[in-house]
């Protein structure tokens, strides 16, 4: 179990998967990218999207990475391999699109998204962030810390530890985090709330989670 984090792997080389890889280069860390597709594949596309990233299989992936992020559509979820996934920390920058994706029956309850995923990887500890912020203002609204005009980012996950190591990651990348507390808070940052798409310093966010009626007490 990972006490800290260096390595980070992305499964998904679309338009999120790219600029989550470029902000984690830009921040220091190691990154391997993945799809379904052999890494011989994609590894052109990497090399020009993400200069210094490495172009792995997704078993790879996540099994050697100390984060993995799920940066696929969400519909593929069931193509990964839950077994990879045991003890891992799993970053869900999934969203569920009704539209696009067709109507999925799993993701119209009420529960949030990231449980359904959670469920799907029983060993893994899925923490859901990154998820309510668009890949262009990913790179473009990156901001050090005490800036007065820092965005923030949530993140809810069951597991404290995983929490508190991927509040680390999102400071480096560029945001401060707010722990939002377990993974059924992370329906209070899902599609067509206040927090999705918002830009929101942590004094905002933590006065307007810390009201949401899912969230509870949320961590510092």
């Amino acid at each position: 179990m990972t006490s800290t984090i260096s390595t980070v792997g992305i499964l998904g080389a679309g338009r999120v998967g790219m600029a989550l890889a470029r902000q984690a280069l830009k921040a220091g860390y190691d990154v391997k990218i993945a799809t379904a597709k052999p890494p011989t594949e994609i590894a052109l596309m990497v090399d020009l999207l993400a200069p210094g990233a490495t172009s792995v299989s997704a078993d790879t992936a996540a099994r050697d990475s100390d984060v993995v992020i799920l940066a696929l559509p969400l519909g593929k979820y069931r193509t990964l391999h839950p077994e990879n996934f045991a003890g891992q920390i799993v970053i869900d920058a999934m969203n569920y699109w009704a539209p696009t994706d067709g109507t999925i029956a799993e993701f119209e309850d009420e529960a949030s998204s990231s449980e359904v995923v959670q469920r799907f990887l029983p060993d893994a500890r899925v923490v859901r962030s990154l998820s309510h912020i668009g890949y262009h203002e990913l790179e473009e609204q990156a901001l050090p810390p005490g800036d007065p005009e820092r965005q923030a980012l949530a993140l809810a996950g069951n597991d404290a530890e995983a929490r508190r190591l991927v509040a680390g990651f999102i400071d480096r990348l560029g945001y401060d985090p707010f722990d939002a507390g377990e993974l059924a808070a992370a329906r209070n940052f899902d599609g067509g709330t206040p927090i999705f798409g918002g830009r929101m310093r942590l004094d905002e966010m933590r006065r307007l989670l810390g009201e949401a009626p899912l969230v509870g007490e949320a961590a510092e």
